[in-house]
């Protein structure tokens, strides 16, 4: 099944494509999507925003086809949880994702804390052509790296240090970051929900956590 994502990151893209690979959806990008005004409070109506918007827009190309919005941050306990769901615009809208880095590690260095705790969180939300939902979202927990550390993955992974691997996510490999990350979780439940419902022969929209 052809699926489009509602997204420009070329990171992301590449992990939501390894993800499913197998699955039977293949994710594609879509050329005439683009960036939507996500909101402040809520990973998954930023998510569903985004699908939603895609959506619009391919049917308004002529096209009918599923899609997935997705919607990612990180909360650091020692912030108050901050970035969280605006961890993409951290620092500020031209910032670069080294930037945000930066920034987030001198704002726990000086908030006063010794909690390093943290959460990388996904939401994932899935229409499909005949307008069937699909909304998840997952979490890994870790901690806040001293200073940056692999060369792998992209947005925050080079300062999420997970415990179980020793490792940041930007020390793993593309298998075993997926195998554990936010996003990896929420796929899976996403193809797990999806395929109980297909199961179920249901038609509305479905939700699941």
């Amino acid at each position: 099944m052809l699926v489009y994502a509602a997204t420009k990151n070329a990171g992301k893209l590449r992990e939501l494509r390894e993800l499913f690979a197998g699955s039977g959806w293949q994710i594609e990008p879509y050329a005439g999507y683009g960036d939507v005004v996500e909101g402040e409070t809520s990973y998954a109506a930023n998510a569903a925003l985004k699908a939603t918007a895609l959506r619009d827009r391919l049917l308004g190309d002529g096209i009918v086809a599923a899609v997935l919005g997705d919607d990612s941050g990180i909360e650091v306990r020692a912030l108050d949880g901050r970035p969280g769901v605006l961890s993409a615009r951290y620092a500020g809208s031209g910032a670069t994702w080294t930037e945000r880095r930066a920034r987030l590690l001198a704002e726990v260095a000086s908030s006063g804390s010794t909690d390093r705790s943290a959460r990388f969180v996904c939401a994932l939300h899935s229409i499909a052509a005949n307008g069937k939902v699909v909304a998840v979202e997952a979490e890994v927990r870790g901690l806040i790296a001293d200073a940056e550390r692999g060369e792998a993955g992209f947005s925050y992974d080079p300062i999420f240090f997970y415990p179980p691997a020793g490792k940041t996510f930007a020390e793993l490999d593309a298998a075993q970051k997926n195998a554990v990350s936010h996003r990896g979780r929420a796929a899976r439940a996403l193809l797990a929900v999806a395929g109980a419902a297909a199961g179920r022969g249901e038609e509305g929209p479905v939700a699941g956590v």
